[in-house]
């Protein structure tokens, strides 16, 4: 929640001192400079190149400042890292108390440390206790193991420095809290700060210094580019097959009454069933081979190109093909030069989108007995919490997809340059 509003704060700072700057800079002269967008027509709106780089920049800015990055200067209150130590006062049954100390030497995990060395008078019946553990752990701490009485002789901890604590209770610290158990055992946790731990949310050099280990190296007894080029080739194969079945379909159930008829309950039916339901199925019907992926992302890609087609058809004016109709043009030519064209905005639209949910699909469908691909590596990434891996699999899966669809917008652009005009 605090990064949310981390972000959406930055958004809001940013928004207001663009405009402010843009205002500033570019002084309204007439009305057509105040017109800022024109309903209907896409290309009035274009985006701000400005925004996508601050929102990219806040974005690794974040993700650096709350995991502890090198890359950026600001960082979040980290988790304590170092030595600490709490007083514990001891009660035996008759009344006699004794106070001790606890050193703890708090270190970054992975790191070989050694147990910090006590120090202070120690001749009491309670006797001084030293603990080492990682940061973001906690670690149980029986004091009474060490003392000439203790819990066995019927020994209770009472307070932790000068605090009664009783079991279930907690004692807050400078460098953390102390709890109880049920059973009487002080637990302590050292302070965690705002930052992620690594094994959640590891910093973006680690994600890097991965990618270029598997880059070299590779993953699975398979290269990165094995990966990511199996997992392509899955996602275009099931995209081309859903387009050559779906379009037409689309444009048939836009022209035709029966064809709507016949085919619209089948599509309003498997159109909400998520793919991922489908992989029983598909496996039962196709097996755990290629051909098993393909279907699933055929599957995926189908309902949405058909339906795409056709809204993309019975949003055609019928202005236009009156106006079609009164030229002498004949049904072939009004397909061609008015329903084709004319429906081609929405398919394009479609496309986009079923692009994208190939690309979350072809996650799933590589957990059927894939060898390759990048949902694979990070599946098996993700059972040894090789969080880097997993990131850098989903940053990558990104990168594609984001650059598959700039090329269909670039597309888009030179085949149907009338969209958004009318």
């Amino acid at each position: 929640m605090t990064i949310l509003l981390l972000y959406v704060a930055i958004f809001v700072i940013a928004f207001v001192v663009y405009h402010q700057a843009q205002k500033f800079v570019h002084h309204a002269t007439d009305f057509t400079s105040l017109k800022t967008v024109t309903f209907g027509d896409e290309s009035a709106v274009t985006a701000t190149r400005a925004a996508s780089i601050i929102s990219v920049v806040a974005i690794f800015l974040i993700w650096g400042a709350f995991t502890g990055s090198k890359l950026t200067p600001i960082h979040a209150p980290g988790p304590f890292i170092g030595d600490t130590s709490f007083s514990y006062t001891a009660q035996t049954e008759d009344g006699q108390t004794d106070d001790a100390t606890v050193f703890v030497r708090v270190f970054r995990v992975g790191e070989e440390v050694e147990d910090p060395t006590p120090t202070g008078a120690d001749d009491g019946f309670a006797k001084n206790d030293v603990a080492s553990l990682g940061a973001w752990r906690s670690t149980l701490i029986r004091v009474d193991r060490n003392d000439e009485i203790g819990r066995d002789a019927g020994a209770t901890v009472v307070a932790v420095n000068g605090q009664s604590i009783e079991p279930g209770g907690e004692v807050q610290i400078d460098t953390g809290r102390v709890t109880m158990t049920p059973k009487g055992t002080l637990n302590f946790e050292p302070s965690k700060g705002w930052q992620m731990e690594p094994i959640w949310l590891p910093a973006p050099e680690a994600v890097w210094s991965r990618l270029t280990e598997i880059a070299q190296q590779g993953y699975q007894n398979s290269t990165l580019l094995q990966h990511l080029g199996w997992s392509l080739f899955r996602v275009v194969g099931g995209f081309i097959a859903g387009s050559i079945v779906g379009i037409p379909l689309g444009y048939a159930m836009g022209l035709s009454g029966w064809f709507r008829g016949w085919f619209d309950p089948i599509v309003e039916f498997m159109r909400p069933v998520p793919p991922l339901a489908l992989i029983p199925l598909v496996i039962i019907w196709a097996g755990i081979g290629e051909t098993g992926k393909i279907i699933l992302l055929f599957l995926a890609a189908l309902w949405i190109m058909t339906i795409a087609a056709r809204a993309g058809v019975s949003g055609v004016k019928i202005t236009k093909v009156h106006a079609a109709y009164s030229l002498g043009a004949s049904r072939w030519q009004i397909m061609r030069h008015v329903i084709i064209p004319n429906s081609l905005p929405e398919i394009f639209t479609g496309a986009r989108v079923a692009m994208g949910v190939c690309w979350g699909t072809v996650v799933a469908a590589e957990l059927v007995a894939a060898e390759k691909g990048a949902g694979m590596m990070i599946m098996v990434a993700s059972k040894f919490q090789l969080t880097d891996i997993v990131i850098m699999g989903i940053i990558l899966i990104g990168i594609i997809g984001y650059g598959i669809d700039m090329l269909m917008r670039q597309i888009e652009k030179i085949l149907i340059p009338w969209k958004g005009k009318g």
